[in-house]
């Protein structure tokens, strides 16, 4: 089942920001420290925030084994870029010991219906080259590159 995250689902969150994290970290400790993008308390006030849903796949027994940290973002009146509403995904996990079982396919797709009910024009998210197994998943759901972020480590 996919629903908006609750209070009582933070605890299995937090384990999957470890998870997702340690993938970063793994790949580019240079950039990425070992520890969580959002805290507990981090967590609490983005449950609260109408414009940043969190959105959980849970299993027969409402555990939380993925779930997709929406941003709805609207550009208005800028000099260069059209008047457009965005559901950007700023994170997506599945439990390490679920992937595989097509719950990120739904995770991403309730975003996409939920981008749809609220008018957006598109949906996106950044993905790091480092994690060439999610770049895949993506790339399967029929995304492709908006822009590229480049670097050189000086």
């Amino acid at each position: 089942m996919i629903r908006r995250a609750i209070e009582g689902d933070i605890p299995q969150i937090l384990e999957l920001l470890r998870q997702v994290n340690l993938v970063h970290y793994n790949a580019r400790p240079d950039v990425f420290k070992k520890g969580l993008k959002y805290s507990k308390c981090e967590v609490e006030q983005l449950l609260k925030q109408a414009d940043k849903p969190i959105l959980v796949w849970t299993d027969a027994t409402d555990t939380v084994k993925g779930y997709c940290f929406c941003v709805i973002k609207q550009v208005v009146d800028s000099n260069l870029l059209t008047d457009i509403k965005t559901l950007y995904i700023d994170d997506l996990c599945v439990d390490e010991n679920c992937r595989g079982q097509g719950i990120g396919t739904a995770l991403y797709n309730q975003a996409v219906s939920l981008a749809k009910e609220l008018g957006c024009y598109n949906l996106t998210l950044n993905v790091w080259s480092c994690n060439p197994t999610a770049l895949k998943f993506y790339q399967s759901l029929g995304l492709a590159p908006q822009k590229i972020f480049m670097e050189k480590i000086l």
